[in-house]
């Protein structure tokens, strides 16, 4: 009779052990899966920290391209001088 509880509880640990290790693994996909989608989040942001470093030189260059193309035109005098201008 004492074998009898001492096999059925060996075999709820064996089960219980199995659950266990099925758990300790799916941890384990859920992290590895967190990791790639951290990565992918860093990848995004710096590709977005790109873009706005692009963003910005484009927009300085078309204020120098706006300035030159103000200056041309009150050269050919084609509008009027700003007012209090010293140019």
């Amino acid at each position: 009779m004492t074998d009898e509880p001492e096999s059925l509880t060996s075999v709820y640990l064996r089960r219980m052990d199995a659950k266990l290790d099925r758990v300790i693994n799916e941890i384990a996909e859920l992290k590895l899966c967190q990791n790639d989608t951290t990565r992918a989040v860093v990848g995004l942001r710096r590709d977005q920290v790109g873009d706005a470093e692009t963003l910005a030189h484009v927009q300085s260059q078309i204020d120098r391209l706006h300035d030159d193309v103000d200056r041309i035109k009150r050269r050919l005098d084609l509008v009027e001088p700003p007012t209090g201008a010293a140019e």
